[in-house]
């Protein structure tokens, strides 16, 4: 089955002389299980078409479906549930709650959908951490963290949904090469273990080989890059 589907999805921004052009007839297909890159240099529309993926903006024509979902045609309440249920998202700023520990800030997934309580939503967040190596950190507050420990409590927050897809922007910008390889390497590792669909929008080509492959967009335009990426 098919988790991402755009369908000659354009975007505008402003009109008349302040007309931008973000995402032009942009059509794209992500399989269930599927690993992809976005690769494209800053102001190319790759956070666009991300933010359109996961029900954060709407497009200016064209369909968008998740899971079989027409996600074009919904309403903001609508949108609200398909965000909080059907979407993991891994901002480039992590964004962890600061005043809440690494477990809390993967529980206040479940507090904010309603999906678990109590014990089980603690158990969901212990066995993310333990998967991502932080089984010892729960307690610590983000700022007791390293970026890369960060990082993977971001990756956790976003799987705490069990999403049929995650959408991951710049997720190595902040880190070196060797804590963005352990970074990926974890994200391939859980994504694939479950059988999520992944888009990773990425400027960094070190990192464009964990994953299946790779589409790159130039102002607002995707190109299929068939065979750029060697997945592991």
């Amino acid at each position: 089955m098919t988790a991402l589907e755009l369908r000659d999805v354009g975007k505008i921004y402003g009109s008349d002389e302040n007309r931008v052009v973000a995402l032009e007839h942009a059509t794209l297909s992500v399989a269930d299980d599927e690993m992809l890159a976005l690769l494209g240099p800053s102001g190319s529309g790759k956070t666009t078409l991300l933010s359109i993926a996961g029900g954060l903006l709407s497009p200016t024509s064209g369909r968008v479906e998740v899971g079989g979902q027409d996600i074009s045609a919904f309403n903001a309440s609508q949108l609200n549930r398909f965000r909080r249920e059907s979407v993991g998202f891994v901002f480039q700023q992590v964004n962890l709650v600061p005043f809440l520990t690494a477990r809390e800030n993967l529980m206040v997934v479940d507090e904010i959908s309603g999906a678990r309580s109590g014990r089980a939503s603690a158990g969901r967040a212990d066995q993310l951490l333990g998967e991502l190596g932080l089984a010892e950190r729960g307690e610590n507050m983000p700022n007791e963290l390293s970026g890369g420990e960060r990082q993977r409590v971001a990756v956790g927050r976003a799987l705490m949904n069990e999403p049929r897809l995650v959408l991951i922007d710049e997720p190595t910008s902040a880190l070196d090469t060797q804590l963005g390889n352990q970074v990926m390497e974890l994200i391939r590792q859980e994504i694939k273990e479950r059988g999520t669909a992944a888009v990773i929008v990425t400027h960094d080509t070190r990192m464009i080989h964990y994953c299946d492959r790779t589409v790159s967009i130039v102002d607002g335009v995707l190109r299929d890059d068939a065979g750029a990426s060697a997945a592991h």
